[in-house]
């Protein structure tokens, strides 16, 4: 929430929320987030914990679309997500800010702190938009090999680290790079047997990329 608000004081936070008749709601790990947040014209910002958006295919396959964090924004005119085939989980408690979008392109407010809320909502929209195009880039890697080199070339520029902490399991993150499981292992394993990469549980450093 403090992206969201950087700059603005906790009297205005609230006006501004109010004004946007926004609501907040709170759920438990494991939770599936309500159906409205699939509508379109709704946006869902995460202001604590770590969500999925996962899809499940008639085979039951799950491939992970995209993971929210702090500060990350999702709903249907960010992505597809309307159909069935789609769910939001939390992976951790988390507490989500719902809003509007007629709401806020609606609203007559000149003030201040209102333009300050706006121009702070274009910056996590900004970022989302890199963040799909980084998973564009990732997706469009021919083999497990370099989806996964990708992957971590990326997430080490956004960080400013060769150390990579996973913000999920081996399983997701095949979910994630939308590879099978078992060939990922070994390719890791080939990784770090070439030098390339040291792995210890959730962490990863890049020796030569």
């Amino acid at each position: 929430m403090k992206k969201l608000f950087e700059n603005i004081d906790l009297k205005h936070q609230e006006k501004i929320l109010k004004s946007l008749e926004a609501n907040t709601y709170t759920y438990k790990k494991d939770s599936i987030i309500l159906d409205k947040t699939k509508k379109e014209n709704i946006i869902g910002i995460v202001i604590t914990g770590y969500l999925q958006i996962i899809k499940t295919d008639y085979n039951g396959n799950v491939t992970i679309i995209e993971k929210l964090e702090e500060n990350s924004i999702f709903g249907s005119m960010f992505s597809n997500i309307s159909n069935s085939e789609f769910q939001i989980i939390t992976k951790e408690d988390s507490k989500i800010i719902i809003i509007d979008y007629d709401q806020i392109t609606n609203i007559q407010n000149n003030s201040p702190y209102y333009i300050k809320f706006m121009q702070n909502l274009l910056k996590i929209i900004f970022t989302k938009i890199e963040e799909k195009n980084d998973r564009i880039e990732i997706l469009t890697e021919k083999t497990i090999r370099n989806k996964l080199l990708k992957y971590f070339q990326i997430t080490s520029k956004r960080n400013g680290s060769k150390n990579i902490y996973l913000p999920f399991t081996l399983t997701e993150l095949a979910e994630y790079i939308a590879v099978d499981r078992s060939a990922m292992s070994r390719e890791l394993k080939n990784l770090k047997d070439d030098n390339i990469i040291e792995m210890n549980n959730k962490v990863i450093k890049i020796k030569t990329i």
